[in-house]
């Protein structure tokens, strides 16, 4: 008779979990580069039947079916959650530090204290020795780096111009070119680092964008959050909280107690 109450906890948490996806979303929704977050709610019956043909068992269907409760499996869960790379709105910002990826899959390779990693915030500026780098002082490489290992580094005083491919120029001058990195498998499988960072495990996983049209000098890449989609779901999950903490009220409360009269009445 409990089953139902585990459930419907099971359903809460996963709306809880998305609730915080959500509310993440709408926090970042003017933040440069941001990529919205969603979740994806099943079951585990529901993944069995996606990978059982991998199972280490013989006879997939009836074998594996010994160890599977049907009720207890049922449990509404979040089974996986992605990132959505659709290219958000370009803002005109006329600082030509601000550069804009006018496509989702493809980022800027930063050097952090934890190794180098992926962005499309291209909010930059310049630190105290002209080198180009992130709001946060990570330096952003340049198509070279690999060669000299060696910073962007952008003379003082210059008017600096950046090419639809990268290329930076100081006083018509080329001092660098940036990294535009290409990620070569399934882009859903990047890890998302805080709001505006990609982990990067192997380097092999990236491959150089050399010459095309990637970059919007004087642009910002905004969020490709829709704040109202965002408040629709909010307010979607909110009910259906509420929906399994009235079904979880019903079932302690009304079903146990109706049972335990039942039991008392059929003693005496």
């Amino acid at each position: 008779m409990q089953n139902g109450y585990y459930q419907a906890v099971g359903g809460m948490v996963a709306q809880f979990n998305r609730l915080d996806t959500i509310s993440n979303n709408l926090a970042n929704t003017n933040t440069a580069g941001f990529k919205r977050d969603d979740v994806i709610i099943g079951d585990f019956l529901s993944l069995l039947k996606e990978q059982r043909d991998e199972l280490p068992i013989k006879n997939n269907t009836k074998d594996a079916a010994k160890f599977i409760n049907r009720s207890l499996d049922r449990v509404p869960k979040v089974i996986r959650s992605y990132t959505d790379f659709s290219v958000g709105a370009l803002k005109r910002t006329g600082n030509p530090l601000d550069i804009a990826l006018k496509r989702g899959d493809r980022f800027f390779l930063v050097k952090t204290p934890n190794g180098l990693k992926l962005t499309q915030n291209g909010a930059f500026t310049l630190n105290q020795n002209g080198e180009l780098c992130t709001k946060e002082g990570y330096k952003v490489l340049g198509a070279n780096y690999f060669q000299n290992r060696q910073p962007i580094t952008i003379p003082a005083g210059k008017k600096i111009d950046i090419s639809s491919n990268g290329t930076i120029y100081a006083d018509n001058e080329e001092v660098g070119k940036l990294y535009i990195a290409k990620y070569t498998h399934n882009i859903s499988n990047l890890k998302k680092i805080g709001n505006d960072l990609y982990n990067l495990t192997n380097l092999n996983d990236i491959s150089l964008s050399d010459d095309g049209d990637y970059v919007a000098s004087g642009f910002l890449q905004m969020s490709n959050i829709n704040p109202v989609k965002e408040m629709t779901a909010l307010i979607e999950t909110n009910r259906l909280v509420e929906m399994y903490q009235k079904v979880m009220t019903s079932q302690m409360n009304d079903l146990n107690s109706d049972a335990i009269n039942k039991l008392a009445s059929i003693k005496a």
